[in-house]
């Protein structure tokens, strides 16, 4: 995987270089549909508004951002089949979209109709509370549980209630699973005491370090970069995580030339220092990772048909 994950700190010289042959060799035909797949003011809605923002001035390509939320990022993706593949639609979702989402989903699609471009972020994705909660560690939270205490748990996509249901599971207790649109809506059913406690993908940063929200755990393989303290979902008993990207994707048989020139505007976008959209991916994701082209269509193609083994454990 190492090969295939390009840190943009490490060699911004080379690939401006590389952005700027790319981009040189297309041009979109006309104004750019960009469809993003979670809610206004969330972590995937800022950072496309923001490189939307970026290539407009620096490019003079025009974008024209529309909503298509739900379902984890399935109704991006079954409205996107069948638009244009020549560059003038592309989406923002996340690797799990087309993933556990779309094999969870069961809708006659797979990653192979449509075309992988580039992510942007890896996720810092958390458990999280409110710190007024008074809950310091996931153990509270299990405690709390465990006295007879509704825990209303917040996600955003399949995936995440299956993971919820498997981390209630370990440690036996049931949560009170809510689905909504977006990690936003999970940090604003937090904030507002509808939910106790979420999954949010870094969005939770500011909170956290403002002292009003708590990271009580990683779902991811590895700690939060943040909160490092915090315990993973496998030290809590879960064998699997929701490691994962933030991801442009087109429609099936986009031209290699506009593929490769969106990702390299984007990669531009996110790596140079100064930009709005790099200041946010540092400060909430842990810094840019471009995974772009041929290397991300087979990440996603092999997280379909690895979803299977989260779904059969799901469900025993």
């Amino acid at each position: 995987m190492m090969k295939r994950i390009f840190k943009a700190a490490v060699a911004a010289v080379g690939f401006t270089a590389l952005a700027t042959s790319a981009m040189a060799e297309w041009t979109p035909p006309g104004p750019i549909k960009l469809m993003i797949a979670f809610a206004a003011g969330g972590g995937a809605d800022t950072q496309a508004r923001m490189i939307a923002e970026e290539l407009e001035n620096k490019l003079g390509w025009k974008f024209i951002p529309e909503q298509v939320t739900g379902k984890g990022g399935m109704n991006l993706a079954m409205a996107m089949k069948d638009q244009p593949n020549d560059g003038t639609v592309i989406g923002m979702a996340v690797t799990e979209t087309l993933g556990y989402n779309m094999r969870a989903a069961n809708a006659g699609i797979a990653p192979s109709d449509f075309t992988a471009i580039t992510t942007t972020a890896g996720f810092q994705m958390g458990v999280v509370s409110q710190s007024s909660k008074g809950w310091k560690t996931f153990a509270d939270v299990v405690t709390a549980a465990k006295s007879g205490q509704d825990i209303r748990f917040g996600v955003m996509s399949p995936r995440l209630a299956d993971l919820a249901y498997l981390l209630g599971k370990a440690q036996g207790v049931e949560f009170n699973i809510v689905s909504v649109k977006g990690g936003k809506a999970v940090m604003n059913g937090v904030v507002a005491g509808d939910l106790d406690v979420g999954f949010m993908a870094g969005i939770q940063g500011k909170g956290v370090a403002a002292g009003d929200l708590v990271n009580l755990a990683s779902a991811l393989s590895v700690p939060l970069k943040q909160t490092p303290d915090a315990p993973t979902l496998a030290d809590l008993g879960v064998a699997f995580n929701s490691d994962g990207y933030f991801a442009f994707i087109g429609p099936k048989g986009m031209p290699a030339e506009a593929r490769d020139a969106i990702a390299a505007a984007i990669g531009d976008a996110i790596s140079t220092e100064g930009t709005k959209v790099n200041g946010l991916l540092n400060k909430a994701f842990g810094g840019p990772t471009i995974i772009a082209g041929d290397d991300l269509q087979a990440l996603v193609e092999g997280d379909f048909a690895a979803a299977g083994e989260l779904m059969k454990a799901a469900s025993e």
